[in-house]
């Protein structure tokens, strides 16, 4: 008795800005999306609203869109893959940029690998790399921490910590912050860190408002970027 065939897992990049969608559709894409009912989404609306733009004919109502952010559970990426079991493809969604980076999407590509089903890729956006390429830092050797402690005091620890390791091993540390608390971590940076370190910020990554410079602590001192409810990605690197 033949086997059923499983379906594949796609991972559908998503604009990091608003009005760039002519800047990340491939064709691609858009055959991969018309041939999809399911999907897992970190943002239902904005799932709903990206694959609307695309205009491809598609009711958004007739389509499967399941809920995959950072509160599910590994127990119900079972349920929410079960379409692939039975030969249906999957398409991932991150509310912005690339599924599985710095996104809970991985959950899901971690049990497709367990399960023998096919992973594919597909081209798009970055913050974290595209704020890597244009910083001029070390790209043989990164590490992306995520999300830095909000406690004062435990976040300058962080901040001295990923210093010194950018300072012995050459290795560019990228972090991130929550929007609305960039005013904050940058503070806290040019506090924290020495003179001499330098400090990338990339701001409204492939939006009108970009903004991306690497200058060292001292000169940043002399100048504070406009940050305030704007994503942002700041990298530690010589």
């Amino acid at each position: 008795m033949k086997k059923n065939k499983k379906g594949k897992l796609f991972l559908i990049p998503t604009p990091l800005a608003p009005d760039t969608l002519n800047k990340i559709v491939t064709d691609d894409m858009t055959n991969v999306i018309k041939g999809l009912d399911y999907f897992l989404v970190e943002n239902l609306r904005t799932a709903r609203r990206f694959v609307s733009s695309l205009k491809l004919g598609k009711v958004i109502e007739d389509l499967h869109l399941d809920l995959l952010d950072k509160k599910t559970s590994s127990r119900e990426i079972h349920r929410l893959c079960a379409p692939l079991a039975n030969g249906h493809d999957i398409g991932i969604l991150s509310e912005a940029g690339c599924p599985g980076i710095a996104d809970p999407g991985n959950l899901a590509v971690a049990y497709a690998h367990q399960q023998g089903i096919e992973v594919v890729p597909l081209v798009g956006p970055s913050s974290i790399f595209m704020a890597l390429m244009s910083s001029g830092f070390n790209g043989q050797s990164f590490a992306f921490h995520g999300y830095l402690p909000i406690d004062k005091q435990k976040r300058a620890q962080a901040i001295k910590a990923l210093e010194k390791e950018m300072l012995r091993s050459n290795q560019t540390q990228i972090f991130m912050e929550t929007p609305f608390r960039n005013d904050h971590l940058f503070a806290d940076l040019v506090k924290c860190c020495q003179p001499n370190t330098k400090l990338c910020v990339a701001r409204d990554i492939s939006g009108e408002g970009e903004f991306i410079k690497s200058r060292t602590i001292k000169e940043w001192k002399s100048t504070m970027p406009e940050l305030h409810k704007v994503p942002t990605i700041f990298l530690l690197g010589s």
